[in-house]
């Protein structure tokens, strides 16, 4: 089995690299069979976007601080381990963004896709699904739409709901909401178009950011899944992604 290695910049995960690279070799990434980022969950959703158009799965080791999306290094083969992994499909957002000027965004996210208030001003958003308006008017800090795989990261922060990876769901919630105060934000199946308009958005400027790509004085921002940039990320047979979603709704 060919391994391609690649670390964030944390001395610990150099060092992991450089010991793995000794053990398996390094391959380049194009060639491997399987991409082995080695970080923490940040640095996993880089290594995602960098290399995404080679359709190789992903099996990260965990050496950040958190590591929900990762596995945690083992005494076994690494070829033995990956040859047992439950293996899980993420299929991102794509994000379509337009600016207060009428310039025009796209990017991807495997996490989420967010707009946020740029200044004191709370920002004022209205919400289409299937170009039917849903909510003429959420006034609030921000509104975040997330993939299953990252209903566990921010959007659970902003007391979101946990998505089962075979739900098909996406998770549509409010990031301090002033108005209305109990709306609590709304689980959209992964085939519906949601459309977020910026309502004043020159004297309530806001921006959008997808995963950690950044795009301001945003006016209306479209988000549909992507079949096209699909990932797969490989668990530990012991420790698989369905048992990190449970337990985690139930972690005090």
């Amino acid at each position: 089995m060919k391994f391609f290695f690649y670390s964030s910049n944390s001395n610990e995960a150099i060092a992991a690299k450089e010991k793995f690279i000794k053990e398996y070799r390094q391959h380049s990434a194009e060639n491997a069979d399987v991409i082995v980022p080695i970080g923490g969950d940040g640095f996993l959703l880089k290594s995602l976007h960098d290399f995404k158009q080679f359709k190789k799965p992903f099996y990260g080791i965990n050496y950040g601080s958190i590591g929900f999306l990762m596995n945690t290094e083992s005494d076994e083969k690494l070829d033995k381990i990956i040859s047992s992994a439950q293996q899980i499909e993420l299929k991102p957002l794509k994000m379509k963004a337009k600016n207060n000027k009428g310039e025009t965004f796209e990017s991807i996210a495997f996490n989420e896709v967010s707009i946020m208030r740029q200044t004191h001003q709370a920002s004022k958003i209205s919400i289409k699904i299937n170009d039917i308006e849903r909510m003429s008017e959420l006034i609030c800090d921000g509104v975040l739409v997330s993939t299953a795989a990252g209903s566990t990261a921010y959007n659970l922060s902003a007391h979101g709901s946990i998505i089962p990876l075979d739900s098909k769901l996406l998770a549509l919630t409010p990031i301090s909401a002033f108005r209305p105060r109990r709306w609590k934000g709304a689980l959209i199946s992964e085939k519906m178009k949601i459309n977020l308009y910026v309502n004043n958005s020159t004297t309530r400027s806001s921006s959008v950011t997808a995963d950690h790509n950044q795009f301001r004085d945003i006016e209306e921002v479209e988000i549909t899944s992507s079949k096209d940039s699909m990932c797969y990320l490989l668990f530990n047979n012991n420790h698989s992604m369905e048992e990190r979603i449970l337990k985690e709704q139930f972690t005090q």
